[in-house]
């Protein structure tokens, strides 16, 4: 099979003609890039326990978050998709939030303490209750620590898995927990730390914290659909018409 369409976005195809390093990144892509996970990407996944997750809302506004568990609490499904619970947090919700407005998302696992190396995996991302997740896969385990119950789970469909490279990565250690076990869950305020950074110190002086009215659920929903399909027609360029032969190399791969 010959491959004629270059993974990416255009904005970073663009930036790479520009600094002369398309032959570099076509050389990536094809080498590198794959739509699903491979068995080595799988059984890396599967006994990582943390990873960075990156979402935006409906009009592209970003966060980017942690996430953590028991090894393993990233479930590889199969080779297209992968699950992770979600834990009772702050309340806040940022990312479910973001899914719920767009369902992109992309996840950066990196191993500090072995492999010293990371995965990327973008992809499609849907918010699934935690019975309904179990009923469709009943060998998913129920963690003991009441702390890391899952409340939901997000369910991602892989679009891109790729390496990110050792070069920059340290190479840490794992030190003995201080302090007595981890307080998955907690709603302690020192556990939780504190406010280590003086935001809630300097609280009186941004002035009292009124929040508007609710949004109406499904008038939000409504501007979100709208936003999103006005997004997905300007990038829904014809990308055969666009890019066709800049990564073909008539070569079987």
């Amino acid at each position: 099979m010959v491959r004629t369409t270059r993974p990416g976005s255009d904005g970073e195809h663009l930036v790479q003609q520009r600094m002369g390093t398309t032959e570099r990144a076509d050389k990536f892509y094809a080498e590198q890039v794959l739509d699903r996970l491979n068995a080595r990407m799988r059984e890396f996944a599967a006994r990582q326990e943390m990873f960075f997750l990156a979402t935006a809302d409906r009009h592209g506004e970003c966060d980017n978050t942690f996430r953590a568990g028991p090894p393993g609490f990233l479930q590889v499904l199969d080779e297209l998709t992968v699950a992770y619970p979600e834990y009772r947090g702050n309340g806040v919700l940022a990312s479910i939030g973001n899914i719920e407005e767009n369902p992109h998302v992309g996840i950066l696992m990196v191993d500090f303490l072995r492999d010293r190396i990371g995965l990327h995996i973008n992809g499609r991302a849907r918010i699934v209750a935690d019975d309904v997740m179990r009923r469709a896969y009943p060998a998913l385990a129920v963690d003991p620590v009441p702390g890391r119950r899952a409340q939901l789970w997000v369910e991602v469909t892989v679009e891109e898995a790729y390496i990110h490279c050792a070069k920059h990565i340290p190479h840490l250690q794992k030190v003995p927990v201080q302090g007595g076990s981890r307080a998955w869950g907690t709603d302690d305020f020192k556990r939780k730390g504190g406010d280590f950074f003086g935001a809630g110190a300097e609280a009186a002086e941004r002035g009292p914290f009124l929040p508007p009215p609710r949004a109406d659920a499904a008038a939000w929903r409504e501007e979100a659909s709208k936003v999103l399909a006005r997004a997905e027609r300007r990038t829904a360029t014809p990308r055969d018409e666009v890019f066709s032969g800049w990564f073909n190399r008539n070569v079987s791969v």
